[in-house]
Order: C-alpha cells, then structure tokens, then sequence
C-alpha cells in the first residue's frame, strides 16, 4: 500500500482542484451505524416508514421513536475520526477544494472542513412546516422526550429534520454545485461510499469522465472500480493520514 499512497500523494499535490465525495463508510469509523448490511440502521427500522416523505407527513409517530432510539444516541455521541480530520488538513492547506457528502452528521464540520456541499441535508437542524421556525438537534430531542410527535413551540405545527427523505428531491442548487465540483475538478476521493445510490453516485463517475483522477477508498467493491486510477480496500481513517504525511514529505 505504501507505493500506491505515494503515487496518491504525488497526483494530489500536482492537482489544482481537488475534491472529495464521501458516503456512510468514513462516518461509521466514528461509530455511526451504516443503513445496509448486517446490523445496519435498515435491520431495525423501515426506512420506507421512517424516511419515507410521505409517511412522514401522515403519521410522523414512526420516524420520532426512530430518532429518540437510534438517530439522537448514535450521533449525539460521534466525534471526527482521522478521515475526516485528514480531509479538514487538505483544505486548511490548499489541496482540496470541497467536500461533497451524503452524510447528514456535520462531522467533516466538526473536524474544520468548511467548503462542505451536504447532499442529503443534515440531521442537526430542524424547522417547522408551518410557521419556519427552526430548532437544533438537542432541542428537539428534549421535546421529542415530551411528545411524539413533539410540536412546534411557536404555532404547534411539525417539526421536520432538514433532510432529503425517500420521495423528495435533492435540492437543485446543491446538486448543481455538486456536479460543477465534479466537472472542474483534476483529482477526486471517493470515500465510503457504495456509489450505488444516484444521483450523488455520480459525482465521481462524472469527475473521472471530465479526466479527473479518481482515488476510491471503501472496504467494499464499487461500480467505479474497474476505471479507478486508485482504489484501496482500507479504512479511510488509515489511508488519509498517511496521504497526508506523505504529500508533506514530497
């Protein structure tokens, strides 16, 4: 492995553009459960119920004892790993543009990233479909401990997380962003991401079409694979310090 992060480093700090796009496997490295496979967030609750649009607005009851029993405790509690602090480190140092997630956790925030693109929204904030106003993530969780579904304290309307649920679009102005990142971009991570769930799966498929070298990082195979310039089967918290170091060495 040590060859191939130097010729990651070495391509990286050639580059002009760089970005990341980064899925459910950097942040289950901070305890965060991933959705699929064995043991993940989807063998305990049905995400067609609780992160279904339209199940939400008929009986939001579902998608609350989710977040008290699971969403509130597993983030709650998760800090940066050093995937995430390796990527906030690129930044801070000029080499990566952006970050591009399908994460709603806020971790590559907590860990300094500040050019973050949040596919999916954030599971932080939250707002009422009524009156607008808006509510952190442990406000609500204290509200949601009182009433299920916990109303707005304004006008008594409901509270929604700021997310994309099954049923929506993702917002037109940040995908757009997203896919503006890809085409400029001359160098792209691909971190812990299954690249099976589009239109986000295609940020990197696009990048390495616009001719921009394409490094995956993910435990398991992806569909990219087989036209990856790069493709490691490691932890990104792993490989990311290390292309770091090295890309300080040269």
């Amino acid at each position: 492995m040590t060859e191939t992060i130097k010729s990651i480093a070495k391509d990286l700090k050639s580059s002009s553009h760089a970005i990341a796009f980064t899925g459910a496997g950097i942040s289950a490295e901070s305890g965060i459960a991933t959705y699929r496979g064995q043991g993940g967030v989807w063998t305990k609750y049905d995400p067609n119920i609780y992160a279904n649009i339209n199940h939400f607005l008929e009986d939001p009851t579902y998608y609350w004892n989710f977040f008290k029993d699971v969403r509130y405790p597993m983030i709650s509690g998760a800090k940066p790993n050093p995937g995430h602090l390796a990527l906030a480190e690129l930044e801070n140092a000029g080499k990566l543009a952006a970050v591009i997630t399908q994460n709603i956790d806020e971790l590559h925030q907590q860990a300094g990233s500040k050019s973050v693109i949040e596919l999916h929204g954030t599971t932080k904030s939250y707002y009422c479909l009524s009156c607008s106003k808006r509510f952190d993530f442990d406000a609500v969780y204290a509200m949601a401990g009182k009433a299920n579904p916990p109303p707005c304290s304004d006008c008594q309307g409901m509270i929604r997380p700021d997310v994309v649920f099954f049923g929506e679009s993702l917002k037109t102005a940040v995908l757009r962003s997203a896919f503006e990142k890809a085409q400029q971009c001359d160098f792209i991570f691909a971190i812990g991401s299954s690249l099976v769930v589009y239109p986000a799966a295609d940020i990197p498929a696009q990048a390495k079409r616009a001719g921009a070298k394409l490094t995956i990082i993910n435990k398991d195979p992806t569909p990219l694979d087989s036209v990856a310039d790069y493709v490691l089967r490691e932890a990104s918290g792993e490989v990311l310090p290390q292309v770091v170091q090295q890309l300080k060495q040269t």
